[in-house]
């Protein structure tokens, strides 16, 4: 893996094989990864070390299944401000809000667009009030997910 500037990496196809084994289960342990490509533990717990290093690879945790602990609406909120100058103290007050788990500064007709987990309708009620309170929204839209249909990661 050679640097490319300083944004991007490039990725042999041994980096690649790794990515792809280490997406279908991050807890896999070395020697488990090592047979899966081919080459020795000792080959490969430096790439790892290499691709987490580098940001490539982000992080290697398990993530909660929302609706298994009772976060059964997923809803995506667009959020308009009166000014753009708010972005940041908006932002600020979201990130106390748990069940917002995505915010993106938008082009559009949003300026803000967030991800916003709740148990149901009338909990995505009391988030939006929440949302609709802070200084400098002036309004928000709001769509609930009926059903994901794709969920993965960016292949390599």
């Amino acid at each position: 893996m050679k640097a490319q500037g300083n944004l991007e990496y490039y990725l042999d196809g041994v980096d690649k094989k790794i990515i792809a084994v280490l997406m279908g289960n991050t807890k896999l342990s070395l020697s488990l990864v090592s047979k899966e490509i081919g080459i020795s533990t000792t080959a490969v717990h430096p790439r790892i070390k290499k691709l987490e290093k580098s940001g490539v690879l982000d992080r290697s945790i398990s993530f909660l299944n929302p609706r298994k602990i009772g976060y059964k609406v997923v809803s995506y909120i667009g959020i308009f401000l009166d000014q753009p100058s708010y972005y940041k103290e908006v932002v600020t007050s979201l990130q106390e809000v748990n069940e917002v788990v995505e915010a993106h500064y938008t082009t559009g007709n949003y300026t803000i667009f967030l991800k916003v987990l709740c148990k149901d309708n009338d909990h995505l009620m009391q988030i939006l009030g929440k949302i609709q309170k802070l200084k400098g929204v002036t309004r928000t839209e709001t769509f609930i997910s009926l059903q994901q249909s794709i969920n993965r990661q960016i292949k390599a």
